[in-house]
């Protein structure tokens, strides 16, 4: 028989049972809470409540390990909750699905939580810049910290400290990766909203970085003429020469292979997996072609006397398994008074993309193809690299024609027609 009485007591609790015959009896307390009994004599609590017109139970436990005063106050705890306007079955989903986190809710747990997931979609290098900046500017000062309790200011003390050393770029990442870990933080219930929100103006701003490029033909001729008299080592020289003339990536050039390259041909078969690509692009894309003008074609042959029983093209000194550094290069434009506010080794392919299309009337998205660029025709459709080959060889070597013309002081003319 159900009870009556207004209120339960802990002996009618104990003394509580459900008939052979019947599924189960209900024992009301007060509040909607009520004790569900079993014929087997299992006992359960629940609280009945409605929320959006709809009738709800929340389970608070089994007795006697929840007793009547603990039921008592889950209860008043649940309508604390949907007076906040919170529905306490779903509240209880979600503190379920928190408990599900193994790796734990520090910003450090989270954080290489979040890396793992997306490591697999990035490029092995991007993956491994990211793991290092969080690990040497992020790690060190908030990472032991949970990320619930991680304020504003905590966070802004941490990123102006690679603001003090000089590193404005390090630190607007720093701010990017943190949003990051914050929105992954929300998405799976380690933290209740992004903090990173309230930071923004408070870094100093950084407007990007600008390849110093030289795209004023004396002043290249200028600089053409500098390379050619450069004194230096002849592998670092051949990359020096190279730069201007083939205008690709520096990581591009540096590590480029003799087995990429068909001399006869005039090709240069840059692997997707060297590429500045998505991981998809690296590992499903075609290669990149880079037609060699007959004046590169006469400076790797020179090369291939030296560097040709070595794998790589530029070999580095110490370990001819490795290609030259970036720095090579850089140092030696350097020492030939062209600083990386006047010439850059990548602001080369500035030089090249604005000269062809202003000074020789290159079509531009014939420039954009040789720079490896993704471009577009009108209907949004993405051009195939490989295409317009016949074009970039001629371009290519017109580019080389010009830059010769430059090195020498000659008078240039503009070429009147375009290619494509």
């Amino acid at each position: 028989r159900e009870s009556r009485t207004p209120m339960l007591t802990n002996a009618e609790c104990a003394n509580a049972c459900c008939p052979p015959e019947r599924k189960q009896a209900r024992f009301r307390d007060s509040g909607g809470l009520y004790l569900q009994v079993s014929p087997n004599g299992s006992k359960r609590w629940f609280l009945k409540y409605r929320t959006g017109g709809k009738e709800k139970q929340l389970a608070l436990g089994s007795y006697p390990d929840v007793g009547l005063t603990a039921a008592r106050k889950a209860r008043d705890a649940a309508k604390l909750q949907k007076a906040a306007g919170l529905d306490p079955v779903q509240a209880r989903k979600v503190e379920k699905l928190k408990a599900t986190n193994p790796a734990g809710d520090t910003f450090q747990a989270v954080a290489l939580e979040w890396h793992a997931k997306q490591a697999p979609q990035w490029s092995e290098g991007h993956a491994e810049r990211a793991l290092r900046q969080l690990e040497r500017d992020l790690f060190p000062w908030i990472g032991p910290r949970r990320l619930s309790e991680i304020e504003p200011v905590e966070l802004l003390a941490t990123l102006r400290k690679i603001e003090e050393r000089g590193a404005i770029e390090t630190a607007d990442r720093g701010l990017m990766l943190c949003r990051q870990v914050w929105r992954y933080g929300v998405a799976t219930g380690r933290v209740s909203r992004d903090i990173t929100a309230d930071l923004k103006g408070a870094l100093t701003p950084y407007r990007g970085r600008h390849f110093a490029a030289i795209t004023e033909p004396v002043k290249l001729g200028e600089l053409l003429r500098a390379i050619q008299a450069y004194r230096g080592g002849p592998i670092v020289r051949a990359a020096l020469q190279l730069a201007p003339l083939l205008f690709q990536r520096p990581g591009e050039l540096r590590a480029a292979a003799w087995a990429e390259i068909d001399l006869d041909a005039a090709l240069w078969t840059i692997p997707p997996a060297r590429m500045k690509r998505e991981k998809d692009g690296k590992e499903n894309g075609a290669p990149h072609l880079v037609p060699l003008p007959r004046q590169a074609v006469e400076i790797l042959r020179e090369l291939h006397q030296l560097t040709g029983r070595s794998a790589l093209v530029f070999p580095g000194e110490r370990n001819h398994e490795r290609p030259i550094s970036e720095n090579s290069v850089r140092t030696a434009l350097i020492s030939m008074g062209y600083t990386p506010d006047l010439q850059t080794w990548h602001g080369f392919r500035a030089t090249a993309r604005t000269m062809l299309a202003e000074r020789l009337d290159f079509d531009p998205l014939v420039i954009e193809a040789q720079l490896a660029h993704a471009v577009k025709d009108a209907n949004g459709r993405a051009y195939n690299r490989t295409q317009y080959l016949k074009h970039r060889a001629a371009m290519m070597q017109a580019w080389a024609d010009y830059l010769d013309k430059l090195r020498q002081g000659s008078e240039v003319i503009q070429l009147p027609q375009r290619t494509a």
